[in-house]
């Protein structure tokens, strides 16, 4: 028996003005307008057999989802489902649900017994802590944070989604290319892939999506896991190169030249600035990413 519980972000792009129909009777509903209100509904939702967790919004808004799940339902984590409505939907077209998918849609394939979808989401626990922080799919730092920055004022012009994207890939690279803005500085940072001794880096990703919009695969071939992507700072045969990382050549001259990519479980960063986890801008320090729980996802 399926019981389903639905996580609707009102404040999602493609949910703001309703024109949500009513959910049927056998189906739980929450409306969360703060990570308080998060945490106690999905209390609720365990305590009342939900095995089938519905989250109806974009990726920031399934990231607090699975920040606060595993405290809500323990080791027991039950299906999940994804109604992409936010400004970015990576995870969505990661795992094969497109834009404009119902929950009808998704009820459907969860009854008919349609083989889901595994993905682990990356954990960040901060120094001292034993839980994680958050949980996510994309983390970066240098260039992507200034790059989201961008891509957040592109979601004030009205582009989202694959358009945000290129034009934010586009700006990003002007700026570099041009030197404006100490782009191409880097961040300072330690990392224990790397020697834990702190260096200057252009650029660091971290992600265990599989697949990324535009078919782009800075990672290299689609794969599971954790994968991390570095460029030293600063960078070097940039025009060249950016056009190999982002098609996944794996060129042997990419390493010379300061870029590399790493295969880990997990790894500890120690920087200053900032970080990007799923399009939010968080403050850095002592960190350790690790490959969090495996989960399942219904796709349409």
């Amino acid at each position: 028996m399926i019981r389903a519980g639905v996580i609707r972000n009102t404040a999602s792009h493609r949910n703001r003005g309703g024109g949500r129909g009513p959910l049927p009777d056998h189906v739980l509903a929450i409306l969360p307008e703060s990570p308080e209100e998060l945490a106690v509904g999905l209390r609720d939702f365990a305590q009342r057999g939900v095995n089938l967790v519905v989250i109806d919004g974009g990726d920031g808004t399934i990231r607090e989802v699975l920040t606060r799940l595993p405290e809500a339902f323990s080791d027991q984590i039950p299906r999940l489902a994804i109604v992409p409505s936010g400004k970015t939907n990576a995870l969505a077209l990661d795992i094969g649900t497109p834009l404009g998918t119902s929950l009808e849609a998704l009820m459907a394939a969860a009854l008919a017994g349609r083989p889901t979808k595994t993905r682990t989401c990356l954990e960040v626990v901060r120094a001292g802590q034993l839980r994680p922080e958050s949980r996510g799919f994309l983390l970066g730092l240098g260039a992507f944070v200034r790059a989201t920055e961008l891509a957040q004022k592109h979601h004030g012009l009205g582009l989202f989604d694959n358009a945000a994207i290129a034009v934010t890939l586009a700006g990003a690279a002007v700026q570099t290319f041009t030197g404006f803005g100490g782009w191409r500085s880097g961040e300072n940072a330690a990392f224990s892939f790397a020697g834990e001794t702190p260096r200057a880096w252009f650029l660091v990703l971290a992600s265990t999506l599989k697949r990324l919009p535009l078919g782009l695969k800075p990672f290299g071939e689609p794969r599971i896991g954790l994968k991390v992507l570095t460029v030293t700072a600063p960078p070097r045969r940039l025009i060249r190169a950016v056009p190999k990382i982002l098609a996944g050549g794996d060129e042997i001259w990419l390493p010379a030249a300061g870029y590399e990519r790493h295969d880990v479980d997990a790894f500890t960063a120690v920087f200053e600035g900032d970080f990007v986890l799923d399009g939010e801008i968080f403050r850095g320090g002592q960190l350790t990413i690790r490959e969090g729980p495996r989960l399942e996802f219904v796709t349409p």
